[in-house]
């Protein structure tokens, strides 16, 4: 569907501009490919009204732009750009990571249109640290670098909290707005406010810490927000040990409640080694429909991971995962300043990156980093999918039924499912149940009882095939649609009955499977095909709970209606099978004479004193006939 969509915007574009011009068109631009240089640069596509559309990079420029016009070209958003393009422009760089780097630029410069679009995590606060005299340390969501550094942004806002809560509680920063300088110091301006009182805040105002002092914890701070707890508390030591020798104990106090403090703050920090000392770590994992891509990104600093965040890339062209990361990793190593010499990465990249090396690790510390970034692009991935299913329940079933249908290879998506099942006791008061789910949702009014008219005994297969047959011969004859999927509830010999019914008597191309249960009568495969194939399922996931649903749904229903029969049965008296006696007359004779052993033996005045002439008369004949 997609792709025909594709194709018919392709079509739609070409039919725009004639043949002739189009010959034109595609003639001037391969003549500018062929005199392209084949050395490492960056191009760019124009569109009509000479609008950047996109902005690429290559290691060999006429290569790479030459392959947009070849007839081969098997992407059919490829062949939509193709016939915007109305001019190219390119520059030749030294080498291939300079490429990466001016494509980046130019990417953030012009935003073309067919580039991979990140969809940015603005959501997600970061922690400012302004340019003031006398700097405030804040969280934040808005990013102007004009008023300080900015450290994050933070996916995960506890661990944001808990760096905050540490600065905090070994420096202290002021944490009011007043615009302090140095004149107004001098000139006792200010007064200090309760938090000095609190003892949460030095009261820089009026000058009871000194500037130099409250810069060296600002600078500190920093560094803990770089991830440098371990060269803080080196330093912390040896300030701590300069001050005892010189034997200004206060100091050396405060030194050493800082260095423990951050040693608590340190142990709570996943460790990784701590001889990893500056890593970047990136992953990617696609979503359901390969529209859109999860990088994670995780930066180790001193054995220790100080940041970690996922962005969400949208993908315009069908990009690849190798494309995607050459596009996304120089981007967001400028977001988070980040200067690792080393890249760990799942595979291997065509382009390289100023000043690192990439390195796909198989074992160890660093293979650890890949599974646990990996790990975390998946949980983002999952809860970004379950705030849309909030949003849109339906998406959740369409995911479910989508799963199903790729589970099964089946020809459409699973809309309506149905489920029988069979309930009698020793063959008596044989009945059966149909039950409908639309859209992985149960469609109540198109359930279905049947009794069992044509099997003697306890023969659970007979009466199967005479309820598959009664309902589906009938949807044939009134040309009601017929079910996308058909589920037994039994395994491998109910899914044969139904098949031969189906398939050779109805001559009807319905898929089947089968729910079958373990010695403890619990749900435990999925089977498919003929001859039946144990299809796997994960017994957690959401898919599994919703068929183990079906088979209860369809069990009770059945039973239900069994219950129903029976009590049916057992309330039954001689007196329902007189002819012209109603419930009310039963009623009343059961209420007069308590008994029906008492009815029979009554002589008929009795039964005329106490239901008239007519019927009293009915009931003696019958019984005494």
């Amino acid at each position: 569907m997609k792709q025909n969509c594709v194709e018919a915007l392709y079509t739609k574009e070409l039919h725009k501009m004639n043949k002739e011009d189009n010959l034109k068109r595609l003639a001037y631009l391969r003549n500018i490919v062929l005199n392209m240089p084949e050395k490492p640069g960056t191009y760019q596509f124009y569109d009509v009204e000479h609008t950047i559309i996109y902005v690429g990079k290559a290691k060999n420029l006429k290569r790479r732009v030459s392959s947009y016009f070849h007839k081969e070209v098997d992407r059919f958003k490829t062949k939509v750009l193709v016939s915007k393009i109305h001019d190219i422009s390119y520059s030749v760089v030294n080498t291939e990571e300079d490429a990466l780097l001016i494509e980046n630029q130019l990417i953030k410069q012009y935003k073309p249109k067919y580039n991979v679009l990140l969809k940015d995590g603005k959501t997600y606060p970061s922690i400012c640290v302004t340019n003031e005299y006398f700097p405030r340390i804040f969280k934040t969501r808005n990013i102007n670098k004009r008023y300080g550094t900015f450290y994050g942004p933070y996916s995960h806002i506890s661990s944001m909290y808990a760096i905050l809560d540490i600065i905090k509680k070994v420096y202290k920063p002021r944490t009011c707005r007043f615009p302090i300088t140095k004149e107004g110091i001098e000139q006792g301006k200010y007064k200090p406010c309760l938090e000095y009182h609190l003892h949460n805040c030095g009261a820089p105002c009026i000058d009871k810490q000194s500037y130099e002092d409250y810069q060296e914890a600002i600078r500190q701070a920093r560094e803990i927000l770089k991830g440098n707890t371990r060269e803080v508390q080196n330093m912390l030591k040896q300030q701590m040990e300069k001050y005892a020798e010189e034997l200004r104990f206060e100091e050396a106090e405060l030194c050493k409640q800082r260095y423990m403090a951050l040693d608590n703050f340190a142990a709570k920090s996943e460790i990784v080694s701590h001889t990893i000392t500056d890593v970047d770590v990136f992953t990617i994992i696609d979503d359901d429909t390969r529209k859109n891509a999860f990088i994670n990104y995780i930066h180790v600093k001193n054995g220790a991971i100080n940041q970690s965040f996922t962005y969400e890339y949208k993908r315009k062209l069908d990009e690849t995962d190798e494309e995607l990361l050459n596009e996304a990793i120089p981007e967001i190593r400028e977001r988070f300043n980040s200067t690792a010499k080393e890249i760990i990465v799942p595979f291997a990249l065509d382009f390289k990156v100023k000043d690192a090396e990439f390195f796909i690790p198989q074992r160890g510390d660093k293979h650890h980093l890949l599974e646990l970034s990996e790990m975390n692009a998946k949980q983002y991935k999952f809860d970004r999918l379950k705030q849309a299913e909030k949003r849109n329940p339906e998406q959740k079933q369409t995911r479910l039924m989508r799963e199903l249908q790729e589970k099964l290879k089946l020809p459409k998506l699973p809309y309506q499912i149905e489920c029988f099942d069979n309930s009698n006791i020793s063959g008596t008061d044989a009945v059966a149940g149909c039950i409908v789910y639309k859209g992985m949702k149960p469609s109540r009014k198109d359930y279905r009882k049947y009794n069992i008219k044509t099997v003697t005994g306890p023969d659970d297969y007979a009466s199967m095939q005479e309820v598959v047959r009664r309902r589906y011969s009938r949807m044939q004859e009134e040309g009601t649609p017929l079910p996308d999927l058909i589920i037994t509830d039994g395994g491998k010999g109910q899914m044969e009955v139904v098949r031969a019914v189906i398939e050779d008597e109805l001559h009807l191309h319905v898929p089947i499977a089968g729910l079958a249960k373990d010695d403890r009568h619990r749900t435990n495969e999925l089977l498919y095909g003929f001859p039946p194939q144990t299809i796997g399922l994960d017994i957690k996931g959401e898919l599994f709970k919703v068929l183990t649903q079906i088979q209860d749904e369809v069990h009770r229903f059945a039973i239900s209606f069994h219950r129903d029969k029976r009590s049916k049965s057992q309330l039954h008296s001689e007196l329902d099978n007189i002819k012209g006696i109603g419930p009310k007359t039963k009623n009343l004779l059961l209420k007069k004479m308590k008994s029906v052993k008492r009815i029979k033996d009554a002589d008929s005045q009795e039964l005329i004193d106490i239901v008239g002439t007519s019927k009293g008369n009915i009931v003696y004949n019958y019984f005494h006939n």
